[in-house]
């Protein structure tokens, strides 16, 4: 073995500087696994993006890394691109002028739309099914744009708050919180991202063989049907994963069951059966259509992305409204780029952050540049990928879709951190 291969430290990059968190990894809230995957690797941009400031500040107080590792890492480990400075650079100043700062009159707009909503689904559900129907599925999409704000925050708003899409639309804060974290740091990397692990039911590459299916061939007249159990599957995910965190003894676990418990007595006993339930699948086939088409159209990765911020330039692509009910629906998702960069940033403050990133976007010479299509054509595009992808042959070798669970890829050898610190 050589000095990379026989380092019994686990060593991760943050602003230039390489720290040992070997006897950190199982301290750390979010999952050993996460410090796990960055084993040898550049932390920074995925520190920053989800983290507070009183977070980020913490690391510089971790070991660092000796000095003989530390120069054989030089040697491994690709340096920062100037794509990356200028972002850091970017960062600092929107933090500094304020960007971060919940604009709490907006938040209660969004929040009165959606009592107002629940108000008219309730009032409606015995006497106009199909509105009570249609209001109920609005509500529980946007109880999802919502809490994706909220669980993505860093501020004592979002924190006091991060507990509503558990309560108000039975999709659980911590499930979110482990899979959704993931598909920001590692956006559209095969095997590991779930977000785009959509087989066998949808396929966004031709898949190897022995992982195809006959649905592939069928997949772009079919769609909206396994899109439609997106929400259905994410409320099943919430539940096995508030069960496990309670023997897990994860902080929180109780508060959150409790909350997912109190959001179905009050669902089934002030909406009828008949409406809650065709409501999950169309919240279901909205909510995918939006998600969807944003990432699936563009790049795709078949290994570590070691510049985040070209990645996330490279793999997402804007939605451009045409209307304002599509700018409400669509739940500052179509400002996905927006949103991958900085995900703790309140969605409020999207659409002025779009001139920004153009701008850097030309300067820095990100390949394809700041892409947006408009929201019929990005719905297009993705018809297209399924389309195309239907009429490919399986090809031998391709990137199996799926990782192991949350741990995304790591147990599949498709990571440094394979088996586990201290396992190489």
């Amino acid at each position: 073995c050589d000095d990379t291969s026989c380092r019994t430290s686990l060593d991760v990059r943050i602003h230039d500087t390489w720290y040992d968190l070997s006897g950190w990894r199982k301290a750390h809230p979010a999952g050993s696994h996460w410090i796990d995957w960055y084993d040898g690797r550049d932390a920074t941009e995925v520190m920053d993006a989800f983290h507070s400031e009183k977070a980020r500040g913490m690391w510089q107080r971790l070991p660092k890394s000796k000095d003989d590792v530390v120069e054989q890492l030089k040697k491994d480990v690709p340096d920062a691109t100037p794509t990356q400075y200028a972002f850091r650079e970017l960062r600092d100043k929107l933090e500094k002028d304020g960007w971060f700062e919940r604009d709490m009159v907006h938040e209660a707009k969004l929040l009165g739309i959606w009592v107002a909503l629940a108000v008219g689904a309730v009032a409606t559900a015995h006497m106009a099914l199909p509105v009570s129907i249609m209001l109920t599925a609005l509500v529980m999409t946007q109880a999802g744009w919502l809490g994706h704000d909220y669980v993505h925050g860093v501020d004592k708003f979002s924190d006091f708050m991060r507990q509503f899409t558990t309560f108000a639309g039975g999709l659980g804060a911590t499930w979110w919180s482990d899979k959704h974290n993931k598909h920001h740091a590692l956006t559209n990397e095969q095997g590991v991202d779930e977000d785009i692990a959509t087989d066998p039911f949808l396929f966004a590459w031709a898949p190897d063989p022995k992982h195809d299916s006959p649905l592939r061939k069928i997949q772009h007249w079919i769609f909206f049907i396994p899109f439609s159990f997106l929400f259905a599957l994410w409320r099943f995910d919430t539940i096995t994963v508030a069960v496990n965190s309670i023997e897990e003894k994860r902080p929180g676990a109780k508060k959150e069951l409790y909350l997912l418990l109190a959001h179905y007595g009050i669902m089934m006993s002030l909406l009828p059966f008949n409406v809650w339930v065709p409501a999950v699948f169309i919240s279901g086939l909205m909510s995918a259509l939006i998600v969807t088409p944003t990432h699936q159209s563009e790049e795709f990765f078949s290994e570590f992305q070691d510049d985040w911020v070209t990645a996330q330039f490279t793999s997402t692509r804007n939605a451009v409204t045409t209307n304002p009910f599509s700018e409400w629906l669509w739940g500052g998702m179509q400002y996905q780029l927006e949103h991958h960069l900085f995900p703790s940033m309140p969605r409020s403050k999207y659409p002025l952050l779009k001139p920004i990133l153009q701008k850097f976007a030309k300067e820095n010479n990100i390949p394809g540049g700041y892409r947006e299509s408009g929201e019929f054509e990005i719905l297009k595009m993705n018809w297209e990928l399924y389309r195309r992808v239907a009429n490919e042959d399986a090809v031998e070798g391709a990137p199996y879709s799926r990782g192991n669970g949350q741990l995304g890829a790591i147990d599949l050898g498709f990571s440094p951190a394979v088996g586990g610190f201290g396992k190489k």
